[in-house]
């Protein structure tokens, strides 16, 4: 509740300022009270009084009430919202986490079913989809498509999703969910008939890498045809990444049981193909968005 200003005694210079205060017009007292610096502190004081009582000056407004402190995020909640936008789809992406979704769900299975984790059999995987030349070439061109989804063991399988994540995430957002999808699968397909063009003894392939690698083309086709909102120097510095990240993957395949045949073809697909039919498409979107 406001408490009530006590009024001026009678007689005093107060309540003999008010009476005569009371009978200027409003112009002057809007005048005195803009002007009180002029004049003694008391003028001032009973034009303002006197502006209050005839109604003519608002009153103060009350304080707004101080926002709610926002609570700091603990790492098992940041945890949680990073899971979240890794698997569940949203309205701006969801390639990227179908595909993450999906590359986890058949291994999974895969495990329940009794595979081992960490070292399946060349047999175990062909049951599972594996791009193999004596199948695929004869009668199971399927298998180009479901041994992009099929990982020999969980080091490969976590090694491929981390990759997925950030070139998914970085291409999808320029290009749009369903031409990720496509290039990315396009690339997959790549990368398996170049493996099987280039083993004429034969191959047993898995994994998301031929993809993968895929991905890399179409990022490098965004930065050369300047395609990601970027400065001249952190283009630079992106291009130099992706380039230092093919190579070195390239020349660990070199050694040891990894199919670098697919690797460059998912990475030639991706340059050539699928990048240049993105950017074309990308380009007449936004034509005839205008």
């Amino acid at each position: 509740m406001e408490e009530a200003t006590p009024s001026a005694a009678p007689g005093s210079t107060a309540a003999l300022a008010a009476q005569l205060f009371a009978q200027k017009p409003e112009a002057e007292l809007l005048y005195l009270a803009q002007n009180a610096a002029r004049y003694p502190p008391a003028v001032g004081a009973a034009a303002v009084a006197e502006l209050k009582r005839r109604g003519l000056l608002p009153e103060a407004p009350a304080p707004a009430p101080a926002p709610p402190a926002e609570e700091s995020e603990t790492w098992p909640q940041l945890v949680g919202q990073l899971l979240r936008g890794l698997f569940i789809p949203s309205r701006r992406f969801w390639a990227t986490p179908l595909l993450l979704d999906l590359n986890v769900l058949v291994f999974g299975l895969m495990v329940l079913s009794g595979v081992s984790a960490s070292q399946p059999t060349g047999h175990q995987l062909v049951l599972w989809g594996s791009n193999i030349s004596d199948l695929t070439l004869h009668g199971q061109p399927w298998r180009l498509l479901t041994c992009l989804f099929v990982h020999a063991g969980l080091s490969h399988l976590l090694l491929n999703m981390f990759s997925l994540w950030l070139l998914g995430l970085l291409v999808e957002d320029r290009l749009g969910p369903v031409r990720l999808l496509l290039g990315y699968l396009a690339c997959g397909v790549g990368g398996g008939l170049a493996s099987l063009w280039w083993h004429t003894d034969g191959v047993n392939s898995v994994g998301a890498s031929g993809a993968i690698f895929g991905l890399y083309g179409l990022l490098l086709v965004l930065l050369i045809g300047k395609r990601l909102v970027l400065g001249k120097s952190d283009r630079r510095a992106m291009l130099g990444l992706v380039l230092y990240l093919v190579l070195s993957n390239l020349l660990s395949g070199i050694t040891g049981n990894i199919d670098n045949a697919a690797h460059l073809g998912g990475l030639v697909t991706g340059l050539l193909v699928a990048g240049p039919v993105a950017i074309a498409g990308l380009a007449k979107h936004e034509e005839s968005s205008h």
